[in-house]
């Protein structure tokens, strides 16, 4: 018999407007193109990657960078958002934390609550509107093959979203059982969340007036991937009745596929990790197992590929000679031991993450300046 489980329709959510943000974008969100502040430590780790992102971006490469939700939350979306525009990053990454602080940033201009004072309250990540609308997005693109990160995206850009009749989805269900249609779980489950919460159909308008901070707005417009790799019951929007996990699955999923389908193509590219401490280097594992997978049936292989690592730990070992031994502490740096195995080159350091981007966005302005007087 099945393990007894929670009700979740006893779950009470409440207004996000009514909680107490500890963050406000505006008063976080970094000036790209602002002086950098000093940063000497890191000054030739800087030059190297910069160079090698320019030189990878000639040949075509992907450039991929890999985020935790803390460089959103500490207001570097801008400098990504610049990055992209200047196509010098060709694939972004992050977890459902990123996707979350990015989504209420834009939403409502502010993000992050006390997580002790909520945790107790039994009101930690019960906020309405951002697990229904990151829910609906995701359920909502899921149907025209949209993974998280793009759907997400969407809502924020297009500031709404439009939600099918329920005829026509009870239509295309019935003709999807004889067709093999692959988008038919996804419209089984988002007619369900219709009829569970009496959505109606149309365009659902949502204004995003912050939404020129967003990095997935901004990528969607920019039509650059940006993928999400959520966990179930890692993100706050797991706390609400809207939550579904085959959904979350899926959209996970979907993005999956399209890293891989970047990862494919980092021979001679970049792939950079900030402030990520497990998943960027487990999805990187996976993905550059997959990618050559196919690419040895083609004949090739993955070659020159060169991973840049920004975390705040500081490793004794020296990651260069060898790999620790299992009884030392340095051993379990998930950061340092999966990339130091993927080939290429690594280059770690230890910095703040938005001192790194902004002293890496104006160097990139520098060089490609150098580049273009030439």
């Amino acid at each position: 018999m099945p393990y007894p489980k929670i009700d979740s329709s006893r779950l009470r959510v409440y207004p996000l407007e009514s909680r107490k943000s500890k963050t406000k974008i505006e008063d976080v969100a970094i000036d790209p193109d602002s002086p950098p502040p000093p940063a000497p430590e890191i000054e030739a780790a800087i030059e190297e990657v910069a160079q090698r992102i320019l030189k990878a971006r000639k040949k075509k490469a992907s450039v991929i960078l890999a985020f935790g939700a803390h460089l959103v939350k500490n207001g570097a979306g801008p400098i990504l958002i610049n990055l992209l525009e200047n196509d010098w990053i060709t694939h972004l990454a992050t977890q459902g934390g990123g996707a979350i602080h990015d989504w209420e940033f834009a939403y409502l201009g502010q993000s992050e609550e006390d997580v002790r004072t909520h945790v107790a309250a039994g009101t930690f990540g019960t906020w309405d509107e951002t697990g229904r609308y990151i829910h609906l997005a995701v359920q909502v693109g899921a149907i025209f093959g949209m993974g998280y990160g793009e759907a997400l995206g969407a809502l924020i850009h297009n500031e709404g979203m439009d939600i099918p009749t329920a005829a026509r989805l009870k239509e295309d269900i019935v003709n999807g059982l004889t067709s093999h249609d692959e988008f038919l779980p996804a419209k089984l489950e988002l007619l369900e969340t219709m009829e569970k919460f009496n959505l109606q159909a149309g365009f659902m308008n949502l204004a995003h007036p912050y939404k020129k901070y967003s990095v997935f707005g901004n990528s969607y417009r920019l039509k650059i991937p940006m993928t999400v790799h959520p966990g179930i019951g890692y993100d706050i929007i797991i706390n609400h009745p809207y939550a579904n996990g085959g959904a979350l699955g899926r959209g996970g999923h979907i993005d999956y596929e399209i890293f891989v389908r970047s990862m494919s193509h980092i021979s001679h590219g970049v792939f950079l990790s900030v402030g990520s401490a497990v998943m960027a280097p487990q999805i990187f594992e996976k993905a550059l197992s997959f990618a050559n997978n196919i690419k040895l049936q083609e004949g090739e292989q993955i070659t020159d590929h060169y991973i840049f690592v920004d975390d705040l730990q500081k490793s004794a070992w020296d990651w260069e000679r060898s790999e620790p031994k299992k009884n030392s502490p340095d051993y379990y740096f998930r950061f340092l031991k999966s990339f130091y195995r993927m080939g290429g080159t690594v280059r770690y350091v230890s910095a703040d993450n938005r001192v790194l981007l902004h002293n890496l966005y104006a160097k990139m302005k520098e060089l490609a300046g150098q580049t273009s007087s030439e």
